[in-house]
């Protein structure tokens, strides 16, 4: 059977269209964007191998004998989120501190030069006198010289003391004068501080975090409750102390807009499960965190449930796909027991069965094996 169809010339724009032979007359395509040019002709033929024309890839929506260029397909660029730009001059830096020995010996200074000058003037008690073993001094009385001796001794003592600091192991100073950043104190031991530095302490310990349950949701955008567990350090104390408000909730807000952007998904899923989206929200949180001084280790989702408006159906569905996968199962194994017998009750030649016997025999078993699966041990 074959089918003849007439090509009707496109209307032109009031030029005649040149004559076309048979040989030379070019087919009405049909483009196909996706995959192939397809000729018209090649859809209506009888013999696959009467007509050999050759398949040209396709380029998309371009019109043969027009001198169009073929539009290719754009998409839109991917782009990332922009991270939050810190001061560049705002980063950690050493501060200028002494050995605790030196404010200790200042302070002893100021001490004795307070215990001297007051001998000078000759408000010593006579019992202090003693003790110390000063010679007898009527004294000289409150002048210009014993004030300045009196001022001069106090701020050595008080400077000497007063700087006196504990540095501790996971503890770090940030020192600040007038508003401006001084530096950054992470030695330990007994330290000695300019005693006008405001002194603020900073712990850069290993730290973890266990969120509450935050709302997230997984591939097929079902929502969910997680818990993760976070572990993190602060790695440059001037960012992350002067760089935000509040550098802790900075982090939880962070977790919490990552797992709105990352799906998780129960243990062992197809996709991973938890541990890919653990992967996902520690590279996704780690680098919005960074330009604030947050160094973090790992974002792991310890649990993870329906929430409550869709708990009550989803745990139906996951019972009804175990209910039917164990039957699959049970169908399976019923349907290899029952071929197995058959097959060794013919080759044995304990039975002769015809096609009639031979079904009524497989029903016969199938629901036997059925039942005696199906019932309780």
């Amino acid at each position: 059977m074959s089918t003849t169809t007439s090509h009707t010339p496109p209307e032109s724009d009031g030029q005649p269209e040149a004559a076309v032979g048979p040989d030379t007359r070019a087919g009405r395509l049909i483009h196909n964007e996706g995959t192939t040019e397809i000729p018209v002709h090649l859809l209506f033929r009888d013999d696959p191998t009467s007509v050999k024309v050759p398949l040209k890839p396709a380029v998309v929506g371009r019109r043969q004998g027009t001198g169009e260029l073929p539009r290719l397909r754009r998409t839109a660029p991917v782009r990332a989120r922009p991270l939050p730009e810190i001061d560049p001059d705002l980063a950690e830096r050493p501060a200028r501190v002494l050995p605790g020995l030196a404010g200790v010996l200042a302070g002893v200074c100021g001490l004795i030069g307070w215990l001297v000058t007051s001998w000078w003037v000759g408000l010593l008690p006579p019992l202090a006198t003693r003790a110390l073993r000063l010679p007898a001094w009527a004294g000289a009385g409150l002048g210009p010289a014993q004030w300045a001796a009196y001022v001069g001794a106090a701020a050595l003592g008080v400077a000497g003391f007063g700087g006196l600091a504990r540095g501790q192991a996971g503890r770090a100073w940030m020192l600040g004068l007038f508003g401006r950043y001084r530096g950054t104190v992470r030695r330990t031991g007994l330290l000695w501080m300019n005693p006008l530095l405001l002194r603020r302490p900073v712990d850069v310990r290993l730290r973890h975090w266990r969120s509450e349950a935050m709302p997230a949701a997984d591939s097929d955008g079902v929502g969910l409750r997680v818990v993760v567990l976070v572990v993190w350090r602060v790695r440059d104390t001037a960012r992350a102390v002067l760089g935000v408000e509040d550098h802790e909730t900075y982090l939880r807000e962070c977790v919490e807009a990552a797992l709105a952007r990352v799906p998780v998904e129960h243990a062992g899923g197809t996709r991973g499960g938890t541990a890919a989206a653990g992967d996902a929200l520690t590279r996704l949180v780690a680098a919005e965190t960074a330009p604030v001084g947050l160094e973090v280790f790992s974002v792991q989702p310890l649990r993870v449930e329906y929430a409550p408006e869709v708990a009550g159906a989803m745990h139906r569905r996951r019972i009804a796909q175990l209910d039917a996968r164990q039957r699959a199962g049970m169908l399976g194994s019923v349907v290899d027991s029952v071929e197995d017998t058959v097959t060794r009750l013919t080759v044995r030649g304990l039975v002769d069965l015809d096609d009639y016997e031979r079904k009524v025999l497989v029903r016969d078993l199938t629901v036997a094996f059925c039942a005696g699966r199906g019932a309780p041990s």
